[in-house]
């Protein structure tokens, strides 16, 4: 019997699905799959439609709700909402440092991480509706950034299982390789970056301090790893939230602090830094982040650190050229890196790992342009006019090349928009589909 929990205005089940680890060898290994399903205190027991959702990530967990906070007020009006951690992540099955290393040698490691991306996360989910639903009963699907990914991976695969897809700040450039979305993405985050110190010009100074004493003194967060001016620079991934700069602004402004040799980086700072820069939550995102856009048909020669590589093209990024030319220090957003590997302690064991995933050239492609072209499924997407992290025109151009999709471009809310805007963006969405809008 699932486990039952209640909260205020919802009741939740636990389920544990047990998949293969290559949906290609359906007898071989399994893993687990948990999903947390939620609806509306008194309506546990009604018939009512299923809602997957997606996270975002790659590599995260699903939300853990108290209550109905943020969009769940407007979906479970609707639904019954499908919370699925996605394989590696959560509850199900780990893919970290610690499982990882039972698995033998850096290539063995490779091979298992092979089998986390979209495709086999939505063979999952289609097993599971499947179990849950029964074989002819679709449900619809909550795609938030990676989400929209997938979403799209979804209906290349197995469109039969979805009714309709909402989309938020997740539509991908079909045919857009790592370098392809690196060289769109650096502009994003430049632009940013000069809204950020337009906002507070304060922080020009502030940050060149920091990231000048970061290059003259040895400096370790309180996890034990360095703090090097790059990964200071990684700060950056705030800058595509909503209140990310504010975030950002408060972090920086805290900085300093009186020690027995003179000013000092203060703990408080490096904590709060530690907590933005570490991926000990969430490793998949660094392992498997370049990997979402890789694809045999359009990538061959594998991702090859393609942030790093592409990064070369954008010298204001230097941040010790910047010193030098006293202009400002500009922050990095949604990269990976491979001296992640090296500095970040739930990272470091597995280098070598990376490094052959980043060499691999045969990723199976992700989308069916041809499948798409003909979709069926009704597909209703925010696209985010400034949105940092997923491109827009790619977004916009993948609307147009896949049949059904209908978009609501704003700017009134950043990449996190489904989360904080209290459900406006997900009940815009709802209205779309009901004809309301």
């Amino acid at each position: 019997m699932p486990t039952v929990l209640r909260h205020p205005g919802t009741v939740l089940r636990d389920h544990v699905f047990a998949v293969p680890l290559d949906h290609a060898r359906p007898d071989g290994e399994q893993v687990e799959v948990f999903a947390r399903e939620v609806a509306a205190t008194g309506r546990q027991d009604e018939d009512l439609p299923w809602l997957l959702f997606l996270q975002g990530g790659p590599g995260n967990g699903a939300p853990r709700p108290v209550g109905r906070a943020d969009w769940l007020q407007v979906a479970l009006r609707h639904y019954r909402v499908l919370l699925l951690d996605q394989r590696g992540t959560g509850r199900s099955s780990p893919a970290n440092r610690q499982s990882l290393a039972a698995r033998g040698t850096a290539r063995q490691q490779a091979a298992h991480l092979a089998h986390f991306r979209a495709d086999s996360i939505v063979r999952d989910a289609e097993l599971i509706r499947r179990r849950l639903l029964g074989e002819d009963v679709p449900w619809s699907t909550l795609g938030q950034s990676f989400g929209g990914f997938w979403t799209l991976t979804y209906l290349s695969l197995a469109p039969e299982g979805i009714r309709e897809a909402f989309v938020t700040g997740g539509l991908p450039g079909l045919r857009t390789g790592p370098e392809d979305a690196y060289r769109a993405a650096y502009p994003r985050v430049a632009a940013k970056n000069a809204a950020h110190y337009a906002r507070y010009p304060q922080d020009v100074a502030a940050a060149r301090r920091i990231a000048a004493h970061l290059a003259e003194h040895e400096v370790r967060l309180p996890d034990g790893s360095p703090l090097t001016v790059e990964r200071f620079q990684y700060l950056g991934m705030l800058l595509g939230e909503g209140s990310g700069s504010h975030r950002l602004h408060y972090l920086l402004e805290d900085a300093w602090i009186g020690g027995a040799a003179g000013p000092e980086l203060s703990d408080g700072f490096l904590e709060g830094v530690r907590a933005q820069v570490s991926l000990a939550a969430n490793p998949l995102f660094a392992a498997l982040h370049e990997p979402i856009w890789a694809q045999r048909s359009v990538s061959a020669g594998g991702t090859r650190w393609a942030a790093q590589r592409v990064r070369a093209e954008f010298p204001e990024f230097d941040a010790g050229r910047a010193l030098s030319a006293d202009e400002p220090v500009l922050f990095t957003g949604e990269m990976i890196y491979p001296w992640m590997f090296d500095l970040d302690p739930a990272l470091v064991p597995l280098r070598e790992a990376a490094l052959l995933l980043a060499e691999r050239g045969d990723w199976p492609d992700l989308y069916d342009t041809r499948r798409l072209a003909r979709n069926e499924v009704p597909v209703y997407a925010a696209v985010y006019h400034d949105d940092m992290y997923v491109d827009r025109d790619d977004s916009l151009a993948t609307a147009h090349a896949v049949a059904g999709v209908r978009t609501w471009v704003t700017d009134e809310w950043e990449h996190d928009g489904l989360r904080v805007s209290g459900g406006a963006v997900l009940e815009r969405l709802v209205a779309m589909a009901r004809g309301e809008v």
